[in-house]
């Protein structure tokens, strides 16, 4: 049996499991303007996509799956929020993994 919020919870464990990583890195989150820029572009490309493929029928979302929170009329909240929150668990990734290995090279 699947939850309205399932997708949402997922969404929240991603983020969660990569808040620590911000520590690791060169602080993600408190570059604020420069995560905005990594970001924006993604989700607008993605968002487009995701309405002309919905609006074509080429894609949909099982209303039992999803809280019927719709952006447009159209696009599931959890849509918007997965185009945010995955970019944002890769950026948070990739800044760690490039400031831990700064740090070793650095140190030796």
């Amino acid at each position: 049996m699947r939850s309205q919020y399932e997708y949402l919870l997922v969404l929240g464990v991603c983020v969660l499991i990569t808040v620590p990583l911000e520590w690791m890195g060169r602080g993600v989150y408190r570059r604020a303007p420069d995560l905005v820029r990594a970001i924006a572009p993604v989700l607008l490309v993605l968002a487009v996509w995701d309405v002309v493929a919905i609006l074509r029928g080429h894609w949909s979302f099982h209303p039992e799956a999803t809280t019927g929170v719709l952006i447009g009329g159209v696009l599931p909240i959890e849509e918007v929020l997965f185009f945010l929150a995955i970019p944002l668990c890769a950026v948070l990734t990739y800044e760690a993994v490039r400031g831990r290995s700064e740090r070793w090279l650095r140190d030796g």
